[in-house]
């Protein structure tokens, strides 16, 4: 079936057809019916499924018509998302798939100043993508209206779960009309999540796309053992054998996310971060120049790992192995997405070895293993720009001393010249 067979507005298949979006995923093919009927819908699918068009179709086409025969005003669709970067996303997805419609799309998010926020609410909008807590914190002061809301939206749930938001998510529920459409889509299952979405959804048609492989089959995905303070080495190395590419490295900690980034300037490599320490706009910024290509390098934390789809990335690198296995298919669902094919190498420290155990059973399988033999492996570290950089510097150390040891000489020679005239 094609997106042109659907029973959907001309002016959508239109934007589907500029985008070159021809047939739908399965979570589309799956959820796109039932939604354009008003059926609620519990979905659990992984990263790079395409879900977030699987409503995102159907809602845009609901709230046109219900637009084109009512002129009602008031928010009709709210999308609760986990993060800023997710949020912009989305509504940039609503916007391009919308844009020979009627319907306004706009996104609220904290770690910025509310005021713009504010008056773009009350010029009036159709969909509403927000974060939690900013969604709380609007609703409370007055300035976000939900009774107006026919569908519901929760995208990453799991994620939102563990970002603390489920007193949020339930204070702003009571807000909401009983009378909605619910839509739920989370990438894991389990019962917190199941309790929570059972108190929100009504007779849901359930979906569940799980691939035996949860790694996207077009992704090429290995580890290499590496020592943990050579492990910026092999990044310089891979980030110079691919000029050309896109490369998106995960570190674990924020502070990590900045040595790495120094690491690289050290060795003339060009990067921006990406976590939860940098402030919205420095956090833009960044997306936006390794978006437009400016940058090749995003050094980032799993702040980034979790539904944010930055076109033309060829590489994902786990310089640090993630904690959590889960995380590891949302870091290398970063590439091979759509039809394009990718690379993911992720770098295994002796003392990371029962991270990468634990994401092999998570896989059920093992991850091919990249072998870099003694010589290779050395020569990675001597051919290293830092090791030249360390060369020269040392180098110009030993000039200067030699000059200081010259100077203390003649100093010497001319107090010892002017005792002997004594």
């Amino acid at each position: 079936m094609k997106f042109e067979d659907y029973r959907i507005s001309d002016e959508i298949k239109k934007s589907l057809h500029k985008l070159d979006f021809r047939k739908p995923t399965d979570i589309q093919y799956k959820a796109i019916p039932p939604i354009l009927k008003g059926e609620d819908v519990l979905a659990i699918a992984q990263t790079g499924t395409g879900k977030t068009a699987a409503f995102a179709i159907p809602v845009l086409d609901k709230l046109q018509y219900i637009k084109f025969k009512r002129h009602n005003a008031g928010i009709k669709c709210v999308v609760m998302v986990p993060t800023r970067e997710l949020a912009v996303q989305i509504t940039e997805v609503f916007k391009e798939i919308g844009r020979y419609t009627n319907v306004e799309t706009f996104c609220v998010f904290g770690g910025v100043e509310q005021g713009p926020q504010i008056a773009k609410l009350e010029a009036g909008i159709d969909i509403l993508v927000a974060t939690p807590g900013r969604l709380f914190d609007l609703t409370s002061q007055g300035y976000i209206d939900l009774s107006t809301v026919e569908v519901l939206v929760l995208d990453e749930a799991d994620h939102m779960l563990d970002l603390g938001f489920i007193h949020d998510i339930k204070q702003l529920i009571t807000k909401l009309p009983r009378q909605r459409q619910t839509l739920f889509f989370s990438a894991t299952i389990n019962e917190k999540i199941k309790d929570l979405a059972y108190s929100l959804v009504n007779k849901p048609v359930r979906i569940q796309i799980s691939p035996k492989d949860p790694v996207a089959k077009n992704v090429d995905h290995s580890v290499m053992y590496v020592s943990m303070d050579d492990k910026r080495f092999f990044l310089e190395r891979v980030v110079k054998e691919n000029p050309d590419k896109k490369i998106l490295a995960f570190v674990r900690t924020k502070v990590r996310a900045e040595r790495v980034v120094a690491a690289m300037e050290r060795v003339e490599i060009e990067a921006v971060s990406m976590h939860g320490g940098k402030d919205q706009k420095d956090r833009n910024v960044a997306m936006d120049r390794f978006r437009r290509g400016d940058v090749k390098l995003l050094i980032a934390t799993d702040v980034s790992a979790r539904g944010i789809d930055i076109s033309g990335v060829e590489y994902v690198v786990n310089y640090d192995l993630p904690e959590q296995p889960e995380n590891y298919v949302h870091r290398v669902g970063r590439t091979g997405r759509g039809n394009e094919k990718g690379i993911a190498v992720s770098f295994c420290a002796p003392e990371e070895k029962p991270i990468l155990q634990e994401i092999q059973t998570y896989l059920t399988k093992e991850i091919k293993v990249l072998e870099v033999d003694k010589e290779d492996y050395e020569a990675t570290i001597d051919f290293s720009a830092a090791a030249t950089y360390d060369w020269k510097t040392l180098m110009k150390e030993a000039e200067q001393q030699e000059e200081q040891d010259k100077a203390m000489k003649s100093k010497k020679a001319k107090q010892k010249a002017k005792k002997k005239k004594k």
